[in-house]
C-alpha cells in the first residue's frame, strides 16, 4: 500500500468516526499548529492503525478511552469519547470503561475522564456540562 493509499484511507476513516465538518476542524488545528503532525495522524494512525481489521472500532475506542484516561491525556481523551459514540459505544459502555480503570489508573484519573464523557454528552444532546 502506497503513501497516498493510507492517506486516502485516514482521511476517510477520520470523516467516518467524526463527521466530516468536526473531522475537518480537527484537522485544520493539528494542521495549523503542525502540518507533519496532521500528516502523521492521518496516515499512521488512522491510515494504518485505526484502520487495522482485528478489533473493531468499537472497541479500539474503549481501549482507547482506557489508555488516554490512565495517562491523563485530555485533549485525545474528549476527540475519542466523541468517535466512541459514533464507532457504536454506548454512554453507558463509556462510563463503564472509565469507572473499570479507576483502581488501575486510580480515581483521580476515573474521575476526570467521567467529567470530560459528561461534557461530551451534554453537549451533544444540547445542554451544557453540569446542567
Amino acid at each position: 500500500m502506497t503513501l497516498a493509499d493510507r492517506k486516502e484511507r485516514g482521511l476517510r476513516l477520520l470523516e467516518e468516526m467524526l463527521g466530516r465538518e468536526q473531522a475537518e476542524r480537527t484537522r485544520q488545528a493539528w494542521h495549523d499548529i503542525c502540518p507533519d503532525f496532521e500528516e502523521y495522524v492521518i496516515e499512521f494512525l488512522s491510515g494504518e492503525i485505526w484502520s487495522r481489521p482485528q478489533l473493531d472500532r468499537r472497541t479500539k475506542s474503549l481501549v482507547t478511552i482506557a489508555a488516554l484516561t490512565a495517562m491523563g491525556r485530555s485533549l485525545g481523551l474528549e476527540l475519542n469519547i466523541r468517535m466512541a459514540l459514533n464507532n457504536g459505544a454506548t454512554k453507558q459502555e463509556i462510563v463503564e470503561t472509565l469507572l473499570h480503570i479507576a483502581p488501575y489508573a486510580g480515581f483521580p484519573a476515573c474521575w476526570e475522564g467521567l467529567a470530560l464523557a459528561d461534557k461530551v454528552f451534554r453537549e451533544r444532546e444540547g445542554g451544557e456540562a453540569g446542567d
